[in-house]
């Protein structure tokens, strides 16, 4: 394992931070996606979802703070509470199951949701408290396992019939229940592997809450169809890069 202690690599990281940052303050997801693939090419996948789970949770609290009344509680209580439960199981078997081959299935269905909203043909799921439940507990599994829950989180709440504002604010404050419940697993099981990463932590912390500052201004000038076509193309996006990822992964730094 690299110890991560130039200042390009700190400038990459802060740079890369800002823009997931607000990419995430538009579209409710966008940080562990990001970061994730950047510090993974330094440390294993494992340290690496488990760092990012630090400046992510930090944002989303700050982007929770600008969005809360935005939050649809009917939805959340469904939502958000399932979202907790499948992140602390995904967190507590991250060290077991996370791979390449699960990221290939979280990339389907990405694909899926995100084309459906392209064409405006996506597929249609009960907008009732066991819909609410399944996507949750998925979102928050596949977020604890291999750190990118926020594009099917988002996904599944298009299903719900919320505005804009609602469905990156009901996503945000999921997240931020499913980070309170994750982020003590990955000290607890991770907590001497992040060692090495420190030098990158405030860098990567300034960038996602600089960015979070820049995107949540931008979520209130965005209209409702733009949203979801834009939110649909960010996940065929992510859904590409996870098969990419899954099929090509990038070769290791020696240690």
């Amino acid at each position: 394992m690299a110890v991560m202690s130039a200042p390009s690599a700190a400038i990459l990281v802060a740079a890369v931070a800002l823009l997931a940052g607000a990419v995430a303050s538009v579209a409710g997801f966008g940080i562990g996606s990001l970061l994730t693939p950047l510090l993974a090419l330094w440390f294993p996948t494992g340290v690496a979802v488990a760092f990012v789970a630090l400046p992510h949770a930090l944002a989303t609290l700050i982007r929770w703070l600008g969005l809360r009344r935005d939050v649809s509680w009917t939805v959340f209580r469904q939502f958000g509470l399932a979202s907790a439960v499948g992140g602390l199981a995904g967190a507590a078997l991250q060290s077991r199951l996370a791979g390449l081959v699960l990221s290939g299935v979280l990339g389907a269905l990405l694909l899926v949701a995100g084309l459906g909203e392209l064409t405006r043909r996506a597929p249609p799921l009960p907008r009732s408290a066991v819909g609410g439940w399944l996507g949750g507990i998925l979102s928050g599994f596949f977020g604890g396992l291999v750190g990118n829950q926020g594009g099917i989180r988002s996904a599944a709440l298009l299903r719900f019939g919320l505005t804009p504002r609602e469905i990156v604010a009901t996503a945000t404050a999921s997240a931020l229940l499913v980070d309170l419940a994750r982020v003590p697993v990955y000290l607890a099981t991770r907590g001497r592997d992040l060692g090495p990463t420190l030098p990158l932590l405030l860098p990567a912390c300034a960038g996602a809450v600089a960015g979070t500052l820049i995107g949540v201004p931008i979520l209130r000038r965005i209209p409702a169809g733009a949203f979801h076509r834009l939110l649909g193309f960010l996940l065929v996006v992510l859904a590409l890069f996870l098969f990419r990822a899954a099929l090509w992964p990038a070769p290791r730094r020696p240690a």
